[in-house]
């Protein structure tokens, strides 16, 4: 993506909280005609070491698509592809400066990965359920006893059902598009987000954890 230097993390812990927080992702492949094919997706991201500085290793992520979605074919067939992930977004009003010629923008929080896939056997019964009870530990911890409790041969089908794979992250991009280049308009920026709606308050929570608000706070010195 468009990554201009004042707007780029390489703190791969903002990045992974980034997939946390909002795991609902879009998978991008290529389909047969060279376009590219979308889903949007709930993906798990694998715990790791706690991830320092630059560093991505061990960053992975698991997912499934419904069989009758051709884009398991996609990856089965070039298994390269990119996943993308959307954090807060809002509407940035010029307000927020001191002078008038300025313009409206969007403010972001955004990953985007490039992974390797691998599809876990039609089979594989065993690493179908363990990678569904990631995603329900993430999303409904309660709803695995409901899980286990299905009839066997009902689960048997369900698993059948979908195809399951391993996104192996070798290179990813965070943004953090927060107006860090305009000192100027920090203090109503984040004052105008910190009273707004969910995903406003949320820009002005990523605007403290990059330390945009010290300035603030030290009364603009």
């Amino acid at each position: 993506m468009y990554l201009p230097p004042y707007f780029a993390s390489r703190d791969a812990r903002l990045a992974a909280r980034v997939m946390r927080e909002h795991p609902f992702a879009s998978l991008i492949t290529t389909d047969d005609e060279g376009l590219p094919f979308v889903t949007h997706l709930p993906l798990h991201l694998q715990p790791q070491a706690s991830p320092d500085g630059e560093d991505a290793a061990g960053f992975t992520l698991l997912g499934h698509v419904a069989r009758p979605n051709p884009q398991w074919r996609h990856l089965q067939a070039r298994p390269r592809a990119v996943v993308s992930f959307l954090g807060p977004h809002a509407y940035m009003s010029p307000q927020v400066y001191p002078d008038l010629a300025r313009v409206p923008t969007w403010n972001y929080v955004a990953v985007h990965c490039t992974v390797q896939a691998t599809l876990l056997p039609h089979n594989d019964a065993a690493g179908k359920d363990r990678l569904l009870k990631c995603l329900i530990g993430d999303h409904e911890p309660a709803y695995a006893a409901q899980w286990r409790a299905l009839d066997e041969e009902l689960a048997g089908k369900l698993l059948q059902g979908i195809v399951a794979f391993e996104l192996a992250v070798t290179s990813w991009q965070c943004k953090l598009k927060l107006n860090q280049h305009r000192k100027e308009s920090h203090a109503a920026l984040h004052s105008a987000c910190a009273q707004g709606m969910p995903n406003e308050r949320a820009l002005a929570g990523w605007m403290e954890t990059l330390g945009m608000t010290d300035r603030i706070d030290q009364g603009g010195n």
